[in-house]
């Protein structure tokens, strides 16, 4: 099965988050179910080197770890990536001992209703994952794609547990080989994406934020910051190491200070130019995300930016995504 390559792909930005807690088997499932082409795995390292799924290393917010009497004393204070963080981290547990945690919601004074959930699901392995992914692309008839993300790399890389090794060897275990694997790895992050590129052919995808500057070049002191990686130039360096950039929608459809939209840049244009694809992120129904021009209607919003020529969108809510893909039949709408 070959993964459908019609345009833009639907990406279930950390499964089906809108409906599930996050990064568990269960939002993913549910992401294939309502249409997504791809599913998006966050990925961390535990003490004894697994991969996992968590938005963070940091687990207070997406776990009931705060419950576990037996882990209190685990609690620590670390500078992740610059920032002061006080918590549980995934690098002080086995894996045996994250098996006893279970999910929560993370935002759950937005969505009370996943907060019914919270307390039944583990915390899956990028190879529970992909076991999933192969189990339900055999059931649908269709190649599901898989999007890993490796979370704090320089940071991980520093104490010993680089992400980069286990995630190749556990994709090549997988069969997933080759440019046209239905793969793209993903990272805030350029220098562990450069080094990627020497040492396999899957797709590569450099994310680029609306402010700030990737943690390595804070470490190194490279005085570039994502605003310089988004112009032309940077862009053409980009792509001789990846093969997308996946971007913040602001970058493309900039707000003004009232959360009303600006006029669209001309990033997908110049990325394009370059040879790179562009995924933007991060697509959510819920007016407290969505801009001043389409409150109450999230399917406005992805009209406008499917009209703009991107090749794949982060979902929480692959559903809504995948119905607006289909309504306007790959065809740019009139604004």
């Amino acid at each position: 099965m070959a993964i459908s390559t019609t345009s833009p792909i639907i990406i279930a930005h950390r499964g089906a988050s809108g409906y599930r807690p996050e990064h568990t088997l269960a939002a993913y499932e549910l992401a294939i179910a309502l249409g997504a082409d791809y599913i998006e795995p966050d990925l961390v390292s535990t003490k004894d080197g697994v991969l996992i799924a968590r938005h963070e290393n940091e687990i207070s917010e997406t776990t009931d770890v705060v419950s576990h009497v037996e882990f209190a004393h685990r609690q620590t204070t670390k500078i992740i990536d610059g920032e002061s963080k006080t918590g549980w981290f995934t690098e002080d547990f086995t894996l045996a001992e994250v098996k006893t945690l279970r999910a929560k919601e993370r935002i759950g004074q937005l969505r009370s209703q996943n907060t019914a959930y919270d307390g039944l699901f583990e915390i899956p392995t990028l190879q529970e994952i992909i076991d999933l992914v192969k189990r339900k692309s055999a059931e649908v008839n269709r190649a599901i794609g898989i999007y890993p993300e490796t979370k704090h790399p320089n940071y991980f890389k520093s104490i010993g547990l680089a992400l980069e090794p286990p995630l190749l060897a556990t994709l090549t275990a997988n069969g997933y080989e080759g440019a046209n694997a239905p793969v793209f790895i993903q990272s805030f992050e350029v220098s562990n994406l450069q080094d990627l590129s020497t040492k396999t052919d899957l797709p590569l995808v450099q994310l680029l934020n609306n402010s700030g500057k990737p943690n390595d070049f804070v470490v190194s002191g490279d005085e570039r910051t994502y605003a310089d990686l988004v112009t032309a130039s940077g862009l053409e360096e980009i792509a001789k190491y990846a093969q997308a950039v996946g971007i913040h929608k602001n970058l493309l459809v900039p707000r003004d200070s009232s959360g009303k939209l600006l006029s669209p840049t001309s990033l997908v244009t110049d990325a394009h130019t370059a040879g790179l694809l562009v995924h933007v992120w991060t697509f959510r129904n819920e007016d407290y995300f969505l801009p001043l021009d389409f409150q109450g209607n999230p399917q406005g919003e992805y009209e406008l930016f499917f009209s703009l020529g991107v090749d794949g969108v982060f979902s929480d809510y692959p559903d809504t995504a995948s119905t607006v893909k289909e309504n306007l039949r790959f065809k740019p709408c009139s604004l």
